[in-house]
């Protein structure tokens, strides 16, 4: 019995030690697709608005305002939101890119993509995002979009990476988590008031694109 345990542990150390390759390849695979990318911003939102919504046409603008003004688009290369910001990006004639993760819904990608890049683990495609992104914008989303803002939120906050624009695109949408965030996280004393100066709250593209021109130089 002991012996048969054993194997099943040993096994076990395998696989992981195994898998930890796969981690190491995906990671160079990523840094290789990706490392001639321009100056890029990172778009985050919902997989499931349907083209031609106001929400995808918002978008779509902010996404090719961003190639007009030189910067790559990137986003998880899916539909939704993510496609109506390569197609911004696409359609303008700038550099649209997709983060593409395996999943078992939700996973195809979208038409609109010059570079594409695979992943199967969450935590790798976030530090592409991470890594290639001047700037953030999250436009409405779930718990894929509020995962990839407090990454972002968490490593400038904490001095992990340099501080970079971060855009909440959206006031009726994020007004209620920003509220939270006064009223409980920094009353509370779990942040600091001046945290909140980590993100800007805004309805337009414009003021977007401007106030990611003003401290992103390029």
């Amino acid at each position: 019995m002991q012996k048969s345990r054993q194997y099943v542990i040993d096994d076990l150390s395998m696989k992981e030690s195994w898998r930890l390759f796969k981690i190491m390849a995906e990671i160079v695979d990523g840094f290789d697709t990706l490392n001639d990318v321009g100056p890029a911003v990172s778009i985050f939102g919902s997989a499931r608005v349907a083209e031609g919504s106001p929400l995808y046409q918002q978008t779509e603008q902010l996404a090719g305002l961003l190639s007009q003004a030189g910067y790559s688009v990137i986003t998880g290369g899916g539909p939704g939101l993510m496609e109506a910001g390569n197609k911004g990006a696409f359609e303008s004639g700038g550099e649209s890119i997709g983060l593409h993760i395996h999943l078992p819904f939700e996973q195809h990608s979208n038409p609109y993509l010059n570079i594409k890049s695979d992943y199967n683990y969450f935590f790798i495609r976030k530090l592409m995002f991470v890594k290639y992104a001047l700037a953030y914008i999250a436009m409405p989303g779930g718990y894929g979009t509020l995962d990839e803002l407090s990454e972002a939120l968490v490593l400038i906050q904490t001095k992990r990476i340099k501080p970079f624009p971060i855009i909440l695109m959206g006031t009726e949408f994020w007004s209620g988590l920003v509220d939270w965030i006064k009223n409980r996280m920094v009353m509370d004393g779990f942040c600091k008031e001046e945290d909140l100066n980590l993100f800007l709250l805004t309805d337009s593209p414009e003021e977007a694109v401007a106030h990611i021109k003003k401290h992103v130089i390029i």
